[in-house]
């Protein structure tokens, strides 16, 4: 006699999973962002190089590799999912951009969207910790 067949699934087994994280849409998928955002991020990303290089030059190659540490570190510290959003303020204080406003700080805030939906803070400790897959806060429907 044969054993039951049964299908095993996982919570995140599924990347795509349209009734926890919403709809996903195509275009997002296969287009890039705008050319002017990847040409400002790599003159950014040759920037932050070129002060890597002269800081290593400078002080020696310690600092750099110190100051990439705190890099990692601070940005993976973050509040637990929840009401309260993390704000990333050691990060924003080491990288500089405590003092710059964009246009991310004051449009398009997810909080002021009428499809927000309330974060689950059990599903975001289960990706956190590896549990499950998918993204630790799905904002929208």
């Amino acid at each position: 006699m044969e054993a039951p067949k049964s299908i095993v699934q996982e919570i995140g087994a599924i990347e795509k999973d349209a009734l926890r994280f919403g709809f996903q849409s195509v275009k997002s998928e296969i287009l890039e962002s705008h050319p002017l955002e990847s040409a400002y991020q790599s003159a950014k990303m040759t920037q932050d190089e070129m002060k890597r290089k002269i800081l290593a030059n400078t002080y020696g190659t310690a600092l750099p590799m110190k100051m990439d540490l705190d890099r990692q570190i601070l940005s993976r510290f973050q509040r637990p999912p929840g009401p309260i959003p993390s704000s990333m303020l050691g990060f924003e204080a080491l990288t500089g951009t405590l003092d710059e406003i964009g246009f991310e700080d004051y449009l398009n805030d997810p909080r002021d969207s009428e499809t927000l939906r309330p974060p689950d803070m059990h599903h975001g400790m289960e990706v956190r910790l590896g549990l499950s897959k998918g993204p630790v806060c799905p904002t929208f429907f």
